[in-house]
């Protein structure tokens, strides 16, 4: 029977592991963690061995995964690291796991979640004006489904409440962060045929609506123009 490595102590820049375990040792990591593995945590449990060392594991393994023919794939999302299935095969793998249930969002949803997205942080009545229609049924759903979130109140009349994306809104996209939002017109290619990318690129790209601030801020504002006025008086 084959004996399983063990972590043990070394000299300081060499690694407790052979190349080959490290990267079987990580490839169990990732299959085994329910989120995406980050850094930090892959650190803390290869804790001997150099990061150099592990991150040109990871790459061995990525390449692995990329081969023709493979149904899962190794993929840097969400500030960690996944085994995922293939998005082609992803049908199939429904079918098996839940045929009943619809996990589609609704052309609606999606669009709302685009503009949330994209110009986020953002308030639901500025959702309603970018968009034209209603949204808050599609916020409540969007926020069961955890792809958006409250991020706090914006500080003018009613403070309404701000809605950003969350990391599952990353994992449900593929997406390492925000930064790698494509243009809009890629993305509503992702999100379906359906989709008005004309209407969801004009809301994405015009201004947001004028609201009005919170009287203590404008107070604050009068006064600060007030003693400004005072201060000019007096040097005439």
């Amino acid at each position: 029977m084959e004996e399983t490595p063990e972590p043990r102590e070394t000299g300081e820049g060499a690694s407790v592991l052979p190349a080959a375990d490290v990267r079987a040792v990580l490839e169990a990591l990732v299959f085994a963690s329910p989120h995406p593995v980050s850094p930090r945590e892959i650190t803390r449990v290869l804790a001997g061995v150099p990061r150099e060392a592990w991150q040109a594991a990871l790459e061995e393994l990525k390449a692995d995964y990329a081969r023709d023919g493979r149904g899962l794939q190794l993929v840097e999302i969400a500030g960690g690291w996944q085994i995922t299935t293939r998005p082609e095969y992803n049908d199939w793998v429904r079918e098996m796991l839940d045929p009943k249930s619809p996990t589609r969002l609704s052309i609606q949803a999606l669009e709302t979640l685009a503009v949330i997205a994209y110009k986020q942080p953002v308030t639901l009545p500025e959702i309603i004006e970018l968009r034209g229609v209603k949204s808050g049924g599609v916020i409540k759903t969007l926020l069961e489904k955890r792809l958006i979130r409250i991020t706090g109140r914006k500080p003018v009349v009613g403070r309404p409440m701000l809605y950003g994306t969350t990391k599952e809104f990353l994992l449900h996209f593929g997406l390492r962060d925000l930064a790698e939002l494509p243009k809009i017109e890629e993305f509503a290619e992702v999100l379906g045929e359906e989709v008005d990318v004309a209407g969801l690129k004009r809301a994405i790209e015009a201004p947001r609506p004028v609201e009005i601030p919170l009287a203590e801020d404008a107070e604050s504002a009068e006064e600060a123009e007030s003693a400004e006025d005072a201060e000019d008086a007096e040097g005439q």
